[in-house]
């Protein structure tokens, strides 16, 4: 069985119906998923190059978490900032990395020019991360891991009571630990753990586990310096 399967869908900009590739539920398995939720499939088909569903005609760019319809003013400021520009190109049939980047980075500019929920926004930033993660670009995960955690903090801020604080406040915790803000991480991950509301017990395991290696990285880098001192010292 072949790993993609094509669907119809129609455009919620432009009505067009267009053809979208996806993957079947069966080759999503990843063989290791990291520390923020980033999966990696060994089989050759990677399931997030398929998340970003471009309309060919107009070049809406969307995923299965954005608007199920747009409002008269949205389609306007769409066609206005980015489809009057559109040429036509179709994304359907087998991605490669760089397509996969571009079809994220469109659906950003896409849910900007349409003032898509933070939520929504902050889960394409953070699949743009994953993209350069894959291609181990450190200094653009990096940036785009910064921009992402802004868009969770926003996001907790104005949708947390709904959502699941707790694997949001994890997840806040772990970005700001993936980007060097070692403090930052550890007063996420204690609100998790000190919080007698919070009942999820696998992300309370987790919060514990991070900060524990926050701990263990923070004891391996003084013992590092010590050592390079202790060194410099003899060698005078």
């Amino acid at each position: 069985m072949e790993p993609l399967y094509e669907s119809k869908i129609s455009c919620i900009c432009c009505e067009t119906i267009f053809i979208t590739t996806r993957v079947r539920p069966s080759f999503k398995k990843a063989t290791a998923v990291d520390s923020d939720f980033c999966g990696h499939y060994s089989k050759g088909t990677n399931p997030d190059f398929y998340v970003v569903r471009i309309c060919p005609k107009c070049g809406f760019a969307s995923t299965e978490n954005g608007f199920a319809s747009l409002t008269e003013s949205q389609k306007q400021s769409y066609n206005t900032r980015i489809g009057l520009n559109w040429r036509g190109q179709s994304f359907s049939g087998e991605r490669s990395a760089e397509q996969a980047m571009m079809s994220y980075k469109l659906a950003l500019l896409t849910g900007q020019a349409t003032d898509a929920k933070d939520r929504v926004i902050a889960g394409i930033l953070h699949h743009i991360a994953w993209l350069y993660r894959y291609e181990n670009n450190e200094t653009e995960e990096k940036r785009f891991l910064t921009f992402a955690l802004e868009a969770y903090i926003r996001v907790f801020e104005t949708e947390g009571i709904s959502l699941n604080n707790a694997k949001l406040m994890y997840l806040i915790g772990e970005l700001n630990r993936r980007i060097g803000q070692d403090q930052e991480a550890v007063k996420w991950f204690s609100r998790v753990v000190n919080d007698k509301k919070i009942m999820d017990a696998a992300m309370i395991r987790a919060c514990r586990e991070q900060w524990q290696l926050i701990r263990e990285e923070s004891e391996a880098r003084r013992l590092s310096l010590s050592s390079s001192s202790s060194q410099i010292v003899s060698s005078l």
